[in-house]
Order: C-alpha cells, then sequence, then structure tokens
C-alpha cells in the first residue's frame, strides 16, 4: 500500500478491532457488524476512495495493476479483469481511459444481448485486449477464450465463485496456456481470509447464499485473526 493508504487501513483497522472485539467479550456475534468492518478494511486494500469520500492519494495495489497490465499488453496478452466491487472497476476504467487504453466492460446493469456482443467482438478481433467484468456476473455463461491472462484484483469469500470466473477463460476453444492471478495486500485482512480460506477450504467450497454465510461456522477466534 501506499503511505496514505496504510496510514488509513491502519486506523480503520484499530476501530474495528475494537468494535468487534467489545462485541465478542459480551458474547455477542452480529453477522451484519462484523461483514461491514470486513468489508470496509477490504476497500481500503483495493482503493480508499471506495470508502473514503474525496480520497486524493493512490492505491498500492491499482498502480501494480497498471503496471502489469502494461507488461502484459506489450507481450500480446488478452486480459479478464474481475472485482466483486464495480465501483472498483470503475476506478480501473478511468485509469485506463487516462492512458488511452480501450476495454469492453459488462456487470449486472448490461442486458444479456450487449453483453454477447461484447464477449463475440473480444473474442474475434484483437482491437481491443482488456474485459473488466464484475464477479457476480462472471460466473455466469461466458465463454471468453479469446484471453489467456485472468487477474482478480479482490478476493471472494466463497473460492468456488473466483473458480467459475476464471473458467470463462477456459472454455471449449482455449488453445492458449490461461495463467490467473489472485492480487493480495500484504499483511492485511486480505492475506488473513486467503489463509483462513486455505484452512477451511471444503467450508468455502459450499455454495454460500448470502456473504454472512460463511461466519456460521466461524469460531471467536477466527474471527479476532481477521482483526489482529
Amino acid at each position: 500500500m501506499t503511505d496514505e493508504q496504510l496510514k488509513l487501513y491502519r486506523a480503520e483497522l484499530l476501530k474495528a478491532r475494537g468494535i468487534i472485539r467489545a462485541d465478542l467479550k459480551n458474547n455477542e456475534i452480529n453477522q451484519i457488524k462484523i461483514l461491514s468492518e470486513i468489508t470496509r478494511l477490504r476497500q481500503i486494500c483495493c482503493h480508499p476512495s471506495l470508502f473514503v469520500n474525496n480520497y486524493t492519494g493512490e492505491s498500492g495495489k491499482l498502480n501494480y495493476l497498471m503496471e502489469n497490465i502494461d507488461v502484459f499488453l506489450e507481450q500480446g496478452h488478452k486480459l479478464l479483469i474481475f472485482s466483486q466491487f464495480t465501483s472498483m472497476l470503475e476506478i480501473i476504467k478511468n485509469s485506463l481511459g487516462l492512458k488511452g487504453v480501450p476495454y469492453y466492460y459488462i456487470d449486472c446493469s448490461v442486458s444479456a444481448e450487449k453483453r454477447l456482443e461484447r464477449v463475440n467482438l473480444f473474442n474475434t478481433s484483437d482491437s481491443v485486449s482488456i474485459f473488466l467484468i464484475s464477479l457476480k456476473v462472471g460466473g455466469t455463461g461466458l465463454n471468453l477464450t479469446g484471453a489467456d491472462i485472468v487477474i482478480h484484483f479482490d478476493q471472494w469469500w466463497n473460492p468456488a465463485v473466483m473458480e467459475q470466473a476464471s473458467d470463462r477463460a477456459h472454455r471449449f476453444g482455449q488453445v492458449k496456456r490461461v495463467q490467473v492471478y489472485s492480487l493480495i495486500t500484504k499483511d492485511t485482512i486480505e492475506e488473513k481470509i486467503l489463509k483462513l480460506q486455505q484452512k477451511k477450504r471444503q467450508l468455502f467450497k459450499e455454495v454460500l447464499t448470502l456473504d454472512t454465510g460463511f461466519l456460521n461456522n466461524m469460531t471467536k477466534e477466527d474471527i479476532l485473526e481477521l482483526f489482529s
């Protein structure tokens, strides 16, 4: 993270830790409150402007992404970039626009007809090498074999959802080797979530109908570890 980003993260982490510890001490597990605190921290990891109004600083993760996009494009790759946060995709769109890099974009607001049109153009033309996709849309029937690089900008609670999104580039007709990357901000809640997923992988493979579903099978120690 950048210095300003790290300062914001530490301040929010300290605040969240106090709130969650106080609740757990009183044997209270408010799933909505816990998820809200986790989401704020995850948003700061992605880009503080997702959480802080009028933030004018930078994001270490966004800077890293843009640097690697330049490298991948120079090497002739085509990229799928997924994020849970449509507001983060908007930021990435703006960054690509400033660099004059063309892209396609879909989220839940884009009609099925428009999705198919953009997918077909991406797969059959070399004029656009980047496709930005909302993770919630990415798991549904898209065939994006034109891509050979998949980047998950942020982590989803259920790895199966991310795997389904990555599979968009692994569909029938793919002749290239596909590389999949997940961007994890070091020493943050993102890294702790990843370790928790590895520890409880079978749990996270289950279909979760609610974002709070994972909390049902977490101990107090697991929850405190996220905010340590």
